[in-house]
């Protein structure tokens, strides 16, 4: 059953959405659907629950090249603000 809801909303954030849904070629009301079916479904309300791009990207790097890295990021950013 379909039914109206009425959001306010700062102007420029409705003309950027408005731009955004029509590039995705959906309209506003589907796009704000779809986040809140998304938004209040039982898997995302777990505390653990992860995004599908983390999920995409987990398991990439493994735990032993993972701490290399922050050592490395560590030691760059040490020498960038010396």
């Amino acid at each position: 059953m379909q039914a109206k809801l009425t959001l306010s909303l700062d102007k420029e954030l409705i003309a950027q959405a408005k731009e955004f849904s029509r590039r995705q070629h959906k309209s506003l009301s589907k796009m704000v659907e779809n986040y809140l079916r998304q938004a209040t479904s039982p898997s995302s309300l777990e505390e653990n629950s992860l995004t599908p791009l983390v999920k995409e990207l987990s398991g990439l790097i493994k735990p032993s090249q993972a701490d290399r890295h922050v050592e490395e990021y560590s030691d760059y950013l040490a020498e960038k603000y010396r």
